[in-house]
C-alpha cells in the first residue's frame, strides 16, 4: 500500500515538477510589418561575415585607399561628433538618416569603393569618439545597412587608434576657442 501511495505521488508529483503538465501552449503570432525584416537582416550579417572580415583595412591601407578616384570616405557618426573631428575629406550621412535617397545623394553609383569608419576606431577624444559597446559599433551597422541598400564595395577601418598618433589626417570643423 505504502508502495502504491509513493508511486501514485510520483505519477502526479512528476508533471507539476517537470513542466510537461498539460497546458496549453500560446502559439506567438508574428506582427506583420513589410517594412520590417528581421530574415532578410540575418541573412545580410551571414552572407556579409566572411567578406566583411577580408575588407577590414590597416590603418596605412585605409589611407592609400581614401586616395584612389572616385572612392567615398562615409562617417555615420552623428553630425556634431563630425564636426568635433573627422577624417578630412569624409562625407557626414548619420546613420539614423540612412535612406534610399539619401545614400543615392553622397553614394550614387552602388559599385563605388566606400570607406567607413567610427566612433570605436578612435580613442584620446571621447567628445568626438565615444566608444560604443563592442557588439554595437556603428561600423558594423553601418557596413549591413550599406549592404541591405544594394553597395557592393565596402571597407572598414580596423584598428583602434589614437587621435594623437594616428597617420590620418583629423580635421575640426569648430571654430578656435
Amino acid at each position: 500500500m505504502k508502495k502504491n501511495i509513493i508511486l501514485l505521488f510520483i505519477i502526479f508529483a512528476i508533471p507539476l515538477f517537470s513542466g510537461t503538465s498539460k497546458k496549453k501552449k500560446i502559439k506567438q503570432v508574428p506582427i506583420e510589418n513589410k517594412l520590417i525584416n528581421y530574415g532578410e537582416f540575418k541573412r545580410i550579417v551571414n552572407r556579409s561575415e566572411g567578406e566583411r572580415e577580408t575588407h577590414r583595412l590597416t590603418e596605412e591601407q585605409f589611407l592609400n585607399l581614401m586616395n584612389e578616384e572616385g572612392v567615398i570616405l562615409l562617417d555615420a557618426r552623428s553630425e556634431n561628433r563630425f564636426h568635433i573631428l573627422h577624417i578630412k575629406g569624409a562625407k557626414n550621412l548619420p546613420f539614423t538618416e540612412f535612406t534610399k535617397e539619401s545614400l543615392a545623394e553622397i553614394i550614387p553609383l552602388k559599385n563605388t569603393k566606400i570607406l567607413i569608419y567610427c566612433n570605436n576606431n578612435f580613442e584620446g577624444n571621447q567628445e568626438a569618439f565615444a566608444a560604443k559597446s563592442p557588439a554595437a559599433s556603428l561600423n558594423l551597422s553601418t557596413y549591413n545597412s550599406l549592404k541591405a541598400y544594394g553597395y557592393e564595395s565596402i571597407y572598414e577601418l580596423g584598428p583602434l587608434l589614437d587621435v594623437k598618433k594616428t597617420i590620418l589626417p583629423l580635421v575640426t570643423d569648430q571654430p578656435e576657442p
